[in-house]
């Protein structure tokens, strides 16, 4: 069985490997989250093993990419060293199927990669959102506002996903482009806005719609939902 791995720490990553192995599973190592997003792409695994060294930010690539990556059954097992229930919680939250503090007996690492295994076929995804009359199902790759179906393109659609998946928190040009394109924000950099300008128009983001799509420079972009829609204080009426 194969095991992706994303690590930072080069002793851990050496420990890790000696007990995987002895356990019969092959591992494939990244070292840059570009990497592990490319070898996710290119190849299938068994299991995700991504280790977390210090607290995340608001716009984690990693956190980001567990809110949007396309539905599958491959768990997600993630360590750090950080005791700290907040940081685990958010992970979990976030998609990690499960989170475990080091250091760690290798037996208990290898019982946890095996419960994972096993309840793989049970894992329940985050596949729609409802937001502000915005409607979006991953599986079916739709978007639709209060029943009105709009057409995205795949990139598109992965780009709204992971802007309403996180709405009031501003989500970098780097981590669109390592998520979405698995390339760095230099290179993707105009792409990425050519695909946020066709966003605002085609969702007809606005005060009319209550939602509006805002851009910082140092930042990136932030989902913003306004407090009284426009079309719903005229429906009130």
């Amino acid at each position: 069985m194969s095991i992706a791995v994303y690590i930072r720490n080069e002793s851990f990553l050496d420990h890790v490997r000696r007990v995987l192995l002895r356990a019969g599973f092959k591992c494939e190592h990244f070292a840059t989250e570009i990497a592990f997003m490319r070898g996710l792409r290119r190849s299938e695994f068994e299991l995700i093993l991504i280790d977390v060294p210090v607290e995340p930010s608001d716009d984690d690539a990693i956190l980001s990419w567990l809110n949007c990556r396309p539905v599958d059954n491959t768990p997600v097992l993630v360590t750090s060293p950080l005791k700290n229930a907040f940081v685990a919680a958010l992970y979990l939250n976030s998609g990690a199927d499960d989170f475990l503090y080091r250091p760690f007996e290798p037996i208990e690492f290898i019982a946890r990669t095996h419960a994972l295994l096993r309840r793989v076929r049970r894992r329940s995804a985050r596949t729609r959102i409802e937001l502000a009359g915005f409607h979006l199902d991953r599986e079916a790759a739709r978007f639709q506002y209060r029943g009105e179906p709009i057409e995205l393109t795949p990139r598109e659609f992965s780009i709204a996903w992971l802007l309403f998946s996180s709405p009031g928190v501003f989500i970098s040009r780097e981590t669109i482009s390592v998520t979405i394109w698995s390339t760095d924000s230099e290179v993707a950099g105009r792409t990425i806005e050519q695909h946020i300008y066709k966003l605002r128009k085609k969702l007809c983001l606005g005060p009319d719609r209550g939602v509006v799509l805002r851009t910082a420079y140092n930042q990136g972009y932030r989902l913003e939902v306004l407090d009284k829609p426009q079309d719903d204080e005229g429906l009130a009426g």
